[in-house]
């Protein structure tokens, strides 16, 4: 438990709260934030073509980081909530709760609970990579989703939505399918405000100017890796569905955006090094949508994780 004195004011508390939808893709900036959240509950309440009328996916993501970003203040590091880090998590349980599960009370009970124990599980979790140099990112995230849709199967009061992501066809497309310009760019957006589990191609504009407001190099790492994912989930023949709602974008982008600006500085050599991690995280997306599809769960951000450690080890020496 913190033992840091408490001299900040209500604002500060605010401010610290929303830099957590800002973390998600590792940016500070209360612009960015704000462009973010707008994004979010823009692309919720819009109806098709222009976004996936699910209001509650919104305002649950809004609850998890609020849940969260106090979690992590009372019990944990006021410094890092401060910095939004315990609130980055906590939204996405929020977005993954209401994309799979219907909306009663026990799911935002069980959406409450999963938020709040994304500060315990980051916590130790860290302590885990610190030797190695990184971090958990958003695996406390991953960790808790996974962990509460596994229980929904056997309790009868969290019952699933319709259709969501982890029951989407996965089938192999004959690779005779036409894309225009148009399709492109809405599926190339999409990749983008995947990251949050939106599907909407407005959405994914108002995240990519929020990036550039903060960080030109992250707008550019967000864009070329969706481009790069959408690319090769063409050029490979995935599953048409998937690549049309944007979902083998969203983790590319993390990782771009993560070993593209983040954690290594923008050059010729860390460009390539970067792109390839991105290449990387799309074939991990493949190989995990096949791994967990027996058991009807979303890879959620999971490649991002896997490919980020593995891309972040070289700096690690004994």
């Amino acid at each position: 438990m913190s033992t840091q004195p408490n001299n900040r004011s209500f604002a500060t508390y605010v401010n610290g709260t929303l830099k957590g939808a800002g973390q998600v893709m590792f940016q500070g900036s209360a612009w960015t934030v704000l462009l973010i959240i707008i994004g979010i509950f823009a692309g919720c309440y819009l109806e098709a073509p222009y976004g996936e009328h699910m209001p509650v996916v919104a305002w649950g993501a809004l609850a998890g980081l609020i849940v969260s970003t106090a979690t992590g203040y009372i019990f944990e590091s006021k410094t890092d909530g401060d910095q939004g880090l315990w609130g980055f998590n906590g939204i996405l349980v929020g977005c993954a709760v209401f994309t799979f599960l219907d909306n009663t009370v026990w799911s935002w009970i069980a959406m409450i609970i999963g938020s709040a124990l994304t500060v315990v599980a980051r916590r130790g979790l860290n302590n885990v990579f610190a030797p190695f140099k990184t971090t958990s990112y958003t695996f406390p995230f991953i960790l808790i989703s996974w962990l509460i849709l596994l229980s929904a199967r056997d309790m009868a009061h969290l019952t699933p939505a319709g259709e969501s992501i982890a029951s989407l066809p996965t089938e192999i497309t004959s690779g005779n399918l036409q894309y225009t310009f148009t399709d492109l760019v809405v599926y190339w957006l999409k990749g983008i405000s995947q990251v949050f589990l939106v599907n909407s191609w407005i959405t994914g504009i108002f995240f990519i100017v929020g990036l550039a407001l903060c960080s030109r190099w992250a707008a550019f790492w967000a864009m070329l890796s969706a481009a790069v994912a959408l690319f090769m989930a063409i050029f490979f023949g995935a599953s048409h569905p998937d690549i049309t709602e944007g979902l083998y974008g969203f983790s590319p982008v993390l990782t771009g955006i993560a070993v593209g600006c983040t954690f290594y500085k923008p050059g010729l050599k860390s460009f390539f090094y970067s792109l390839s991690a991105v290449v990387f995280t799309v074939l991990v997306q493949f190989g995990m949508d096949i791994l967990l599809q027996p058991v009807g769960l979303a890879t959620l951000t999971a490649p991002f994780c896997i490919a980020t450690w593995i891309f972040m080890l070289p700096m690690y020496k004994l």
